[in-house]
Parts: structure tokens; C-alpha cells; sequence
């Protein structure tokens, strides 16, 4: 059975390699979407996308020591990966039909959903100031949604439904800190996307032509590293001071649906995505401090 590795004070370092994951998440999207318009199924996408991601964590951690697909917690460990699944087909299938920045944005409101489900799923106690910030960050999805304008897609409660299932995902990660290793965690997570999709890709299997290829190949190795950079960067910095990384993807996203789809965010998207990063931004730093007021020593009696 793998071991959870100890923390370690590499702050800069852990930065980087978010920062670096976050790369490598947006390099997933534009791989999955460069694949679905070039006809390839969704599933298959995914599909592709874990079983890459199945054969890095094998060869990095199953080869070297079997003990590893053995889970401390395996019921909760299957129940992370499968809305990890879930969030994945749900979002490549949004990709189909809408742009990159958008589907990104609307992922952008994770922290407030997790903020939210951590009430009644971890019994976390939530003041009114958190709470106003929730309501901003689903005004600013309905901004970057607009259901009163001609462009609203049905598409887009797909991204909203992949946003759920994401945030049970880092709530369930949350839940198994310190009891499973990041090894367990990456074996588990692709190995069972991949499993249960197997049988649904078979059928409708259709083989990527031409320069297809290359995304298709490194949609996987793209997921791997992002997971493990994502895990050893919170082993080497806190949380608190890595999860404000995750908003530059909103650029990293504009500049990839321009350079390979030749679209735009529009006002809209931008102008919720503001919303969205400012209400996901007080949410963080509302939670650093309280938990900087709980640790903090009380003065020595004099």
C-alpha cells in the first residue's frame, strides 16, 4: 500500500508547478476540442484522454510498487473518480459546442460551489459575507450565460452540471487528505475512467487521420502531468496560497481559442468571468484569514 508523502516549504517551487499545471489543463481543453470538431465522439475523447493518463500513472507508480492500487478508502476513492468522470464528459461535451473561454469561466465558479456544498458535506459553518460572495459568483455565471440573449446555448448547463460534479470531486479529494497517496489517487482516477468507458467507445470507435493524432496521443500525457504537478504543488505550498494560480487560465484560454479556433471572449464572458474571479478571490482570502485568526498564538502572560 502506498504512503502519503510528507509536506514539504517549497512555496515558489509549488507555484510554478501550478502554474505549470494549469498550462497542461488548458492544453486538455484545446486538445478535446480540436478533437471533437475534427468529428472524433466526445466519449472517445474522454476515453483517450484517461486511458493516456492510466498509462503514465502505471508506468511512474504501479510498475514500481503494485501496493498502490490498493486504497485506503476505497469507496470514497470511487466515488472521487467518478464525478472526476463525470465532470470530464460533461465539460468535452460542452466543448463541442461552445468556445474554450467559455467553458473555462464557468468552471471558474469552483470555489464557490465548494464553498456551498462544504455545508452540508464536511459541516463547515459559512458567514454572511461568504455567502454574498457566493451569490456574486452565480451572478457572474448567469452574466457569462445569458439566458436572455441570442447567445445562450442549452450547452452551457452542461458546463454547470460539470461544475458540480467537479466540486463534489475536490471535496471527496479533500475528505481523503492525508489518508491516500497521490499514486492511489492517479491509478484510481484514470484506471476507472478508463474501464468504464471502454465498453461504450468500442462500438462507435473511430480513428484519428492525419495530424489528429498528435492531440489524441497527448491529451493523456496532458492529464497525468497536470494531476501530479497539481498534487505535488500542494505538497509543496499551502492551498491558500495556490489557489488564486488557477484564474490565469482564463488568458491561457483566450490566447488558445484564438491561436487554434479563431474565437474571442466576448464582453460578456469577460465581464462575468470578472465576477466570477473577484467573488472566487474573496472567497480565498476570507478563508486564508479565519484560518490564520484560528492558528494564530495567543500573547504569553506576562
Amino acid at each position: 500500500m502506498a504512503q502519503a508523502q510528507p509536506r514539504e516549504d517549497k512555496t515558489a517551487a509549488g507555484v510554478l508547478l501550478m502554474a505549470l499545471a494549469v498550462v497542461f489543463f488548458t492544453c486538455i481543453d484545446s486538445s478535446a476540442k480540436w478533437l471533437i470538431v475534427a468529428g472524433l465522439p466526445a466519449l472517445q475523447v474522454v476515453f483517450a484522454r484517461y486511458t493516456g493518463h492510466f498509462l503514465v500513472a502505471l508506468l511512474l507508480y504501479g510498475l514500481r510498487d503494485p501496493g498502490a492500487f490498493r486504497s485506503n478508502a476505497p469507496g470514497r476513492q470511487l466515488l472521487r473518480s467518478l464525478f472526476l468522470l463525470g465532470s470530464t464528459i460533461l465539460n468535452f461535451t460542452a466543448l463541442q459546442y461552445l468556445p474554450i473561454t467559455v467553458t473555462t469561466t464557468i468552471m471558474f465558479a469552483g470555489p464557490v460551489v465548494v464553498t456551498l456544498l462544504a455545508i452540508p458535506i464536511l459541516g463547515e459553518t459559512v458567514g454572511l459575507r461568504r455567502i454574498l460572495a457566493v451569490c456574486s459568483g452565480f451572478l457572474g455565471v448567469i452574466v457569462v450565460m445569458q439566458p436572455w440573449g441570442a447567445e445562450f446555448h442549452p450547452a452551457m448547463f452542461l458546463c454547470l452540471a460539470a461544475l458540480t460534479c467537479a466540486s463534489l470531486y475536490f471535496l471527496m479529494t479533500r475528505l481523503l487528505a492525508g489518508i491516500e497517496a497521490n499514486a492511489t489517487h492517479q491509478l484510481w482516477s484514470s484506471g476507472i475512467a478508463a474501464a468504464t468507458l471502454l465498453p461504450f467507445v468500442l462500438s462507435g470507435w473511430a480513428w484519428p487521420t492525419g495530424g489528429d493524432w498528435i492531440p489524441f496521443v497527448l491529451i493523456g500525457i496532458f492529464g497525468a502531468v497536470g494531476h501530479i504537478a497539481v498534487t505535488t504543488a500542494h505538497r509543496w505550498a499551502d492551498a491558500s496560497i495556490l489557489a488564486p494560480v488557477i484564474y490565469i487560465q482564463i488568458f491561457l484560454a483566450a490566447f488558445a481559442g484564438w491561436l487554434l479556433f479563431d474565437t474571442l471572449p466576448t464582453v460578456w464572458t469577460l465581464g462575468g468571468g470578472a465576477i466570477i474571479i473577484a467573488s472566487g478571490l474573496y472567497i480565498w482570502q476570507r478563508e486564508r484569514k479565519l484560518r490564520k485568526d484560528v492558528v494564530r498564538p495567543e500573547p504569553s502572560p506576562r
